[in-house]
């Protein structure tokens, strides 16, 4: 029981903390929840509680600090792309995107700084967060659940659990990446036909 308690605490803090690696870490529990070691119901619940709390101070920050904050964010292209895909899609479809999101390469912090910025009022953030959170949560969670199950040894099953959950995120991260180039290349079409010809 102590050991248990210790575990999922050290999930809730990793999960507090924006930015941290979250997902490895949720993976590996997975895991051991498949050879028995954890309840996997609990380390779900953890991971979603501590993330929907990590919005919501994420959220605060972008109310107060607005786009200086957002900014700072942008010195990765995966991010940069992913604060872009958002951007453009969360002022037109609103909390599902928010949700979706969270499968981008920092979503969820980008996104909690976003509609902090926007200013969005908490009582359509925070459905969207807790709901993101749990699904956001569920699924890193049964990656790892599913490789510890199938391969029946809590080495190889993280191992293999990480790389489809690497696969998954880099093919996301690919598709957002083409997204933000196509936008950008659009953009500097239109710019270019916008100008003045000179005589």
């Amino acid at each position: 029981m102590g050991s248990t308690l210790t575990v999922l605490i050290t999930l809730f803090v990793v999960g507090l903390v924006p930015l941290a690696p979250t997902e490895p870490v949720l993976v590996g529990m997975g895991v051991f929840a498949a050879s028995g070691h954890l309840p996997l119901a609990a380390v779900i619940a953890t991971a979603a509680v501590a993330c929907t709390l990590s919005d919501h101070f994420l959220y605060a920050v972008g109310r107060v600090a607005g786009a200086p904050a957002l900014r700072k964010l942008d010195k990765r292209p995966s991010i940069t792309a992913a604060h872009d895909w958002l951007s453009s899609r969360v002022t037109r479809w609103g909390a599902p995107v928010l949700v979706v999101g969270r499968w981008l390469p920092a979503g969820g912090t980008i996104g909690a700084l976003l509609t902090g910025t926007l200013r969005w009022r908490l009582v359509r953030f925070t459905p969207a967060s807790v709901i993101g959170c749990a699904l956001w949560s569920t699924y890193v969670a049964l990656i790892g659940y599913l490789g510890g199950a199938l391969t029946g040894q809590p080495v190889a099953g993280l191992l293999v659990s990480l790389a489809v959950a690497a696969v998954l995120g880099i093919a996301g991260s690919v598709v957002v990446k083409r997204s933000h180039r196509a936008r950008l290349a659009k953009a500097a079409a239109r710019t270019l036909d916008e100008e003045p010809l000179v005589a």
